[in-house]
């Protein structure tokens, strides 16, 4: 009989309300299977606990606290922004990565996150076949951004997607009322660098019941101030009051995104923060009307107790599918989430390989975005709709959600060599 190996799992990048349900997914399905995976070990802070050997052993966790995971915003074992150089860059830390995999003997390697995620993923994939050693990798998609390709949806978008449009709805409520005499704009900022996933949602705060003015700027459609203007003074004429959604990734003509603050993260990206008051200030100077501005921020993708339940069931699914996968001897490949259909939307779980995922980016389809560029059409209200359907409230207690903070016991050091990133 073949020894049961260990898995490594970790989270990366930002985390989501719903990404520990995937780890609840994956702890619960590899303890159903001790034949073949004996514990899992979580990486503190995502793959730097593998590379400096800070391991988490899950085994010395409740079933229950595994379970509570699952009700649980986060990143229950911290997460990181660390990127994996390429192989010619600085195999050095490849080559600890398998004395450290070797030395715990660890046989699956489950890395949680988005497209950098899958990256790290796919190179240790590669690893595995240039330097001989056996691991299975598989790649658990998780970005609240909702650009992995091939995948239906994200693990994390729902239910940020289910926030925004709440909350644009609530607010725009808040602004009507003050309109007559007070503020007549009101701007929210949500996320996402490329793809305008999140900004679309906000869209769904008006339907035929709802007829709330919304203008949505997308980082697919490059910022026309004079349009956006005529835009925004139309609807306050007509409605006393405008609401306005501004992804953190629009941009201007140039191509430079309007929060652009001229750093980088650790990923090279330009580090973003700042589109709402710029395009209130821009209202301000051309129309003059009062207003109020907002950044979502960590907000939006921190809301458990507003969480889309078809967000939490695919993240736990998507977690439990990763170890079916390995179990059956799969390699190198990401679960996703197939739409069979809208209405009433149904899914099953599918698969795609890891060199077509990594470093592949998910914008938003043209035909989703209205033919002005401040609005989605009907296809994406179809696409989104399904997506933020369902409650699934936390347990609460005195007023408040109970979440799981777990006990993250370190694994013994075997190798106890010193490492530097």
């Amino acid at each position: 009989m073949t020894e049961a190996k260990n898995a490594f799992y970790a989270q990366s990048g930002g985390v989501t309300s719903v990404i520990n349900a995937s780890a609840c997914g994956v702890i619960e399905t590899a303890r159903k299977n001790p034949d073949k995976i004996a514990n899992v070990y979580a990486g503190r802070n995502g793959i730097i606990g593998a590379l400096m050997e800070d391991l988490i052993d899950t085994n010395q966790e409740t079933e229950a606290d595994i379970a509570a995971l699952k009700f649980t915003p986060s990143g229950a074992f911290g997460s990181c922004r660390y990127k994996l150089k390429a192989f010619e860059e600085n195999m050095v830390q490849y080559e600890r990565l398998i004395e450290i995999f070797k030395a715990h003997n660890i046989g699956y390697f489950f890395y949680n996150g988005g497209g950098d995620s899958a990256d790290t993923c796919y190179k240790i994939s590669k690893l595995s076949e240039k330097k001989d050693f056996p691991i299975q990798t598989i790649h658990i998609p998780k970005t609240v951004d909702n650009d992995l390709p091939i995948t239906d949806v994200c693990p994390g978008f729902g239910s940020v997607a289910k926030y925004i449009a709440i909350s644009t709805r609530e607010a725009s409520y808040d602004v009507s009322s003050m309109a007559k005499t007070s503020t007549k704009v009101f701007v929210i900022e949500v996320m996402g660098r490329h793809a305008g996933w999140i900004a679309a949602a906000a869209g769904l705060a008006a339907d035929k019941n709802n007829d709330i003015p919304i203008v949505i700027l997308f980082p697919e459609i490059e910022f026309n101030q004079e349009k956006f203007i005529a835009k925004v003074d139309v609807n306050v004429k007509k409605y006393e009051y405008c609401s306005i959604v501004v992804s953190e990734g629009a941009r201007w003509p140039d191509g430079k995104f309007l929060a652009e603050q001229g750093t980088h993260d650790a990923f090279g990206h330009a580090q973003l923060g700042g589109a709402a008051p710029v395009v209130a200030n821009i209202v301000k100077e051309a129309l003059g009307y009062k207003y109020h501005w907002a950044v979502a921020d960590y907000l939006q993708r921190s809301a458990r107790h507003i969480a889309s339940k078809t967000d939490v069931e695919q993240a736990y699914a998507l977690g439990k599918a990763a170890v079916d996968m390995v179990i059956a001897g799969e390699n190198a490949v990401m679960p996703t989430v197939v739409r069979k259909s809208d209405s009433p939307y149904v899914w099953e779980i599918g698969r795609a390989k890891l060199e077509d995922v990594a470093n592949v980016e998910k914008k938003m389809p043209k035909e989703f975005i209205s033919d002005d560029g401040f609005g989605i059409t009907e296809a994406c209200r179809r696409y989104l709709l399904p997506l933020i359907e369902g409650e699934d409230y936390p347990p609460y207690k005195n007023g408040m959600p109970q979440y799981v903070t777990l006990k993250n016991k370190s694994v013994a050091k075997i190798v106890n060599t010193k490492f530097s990133l």
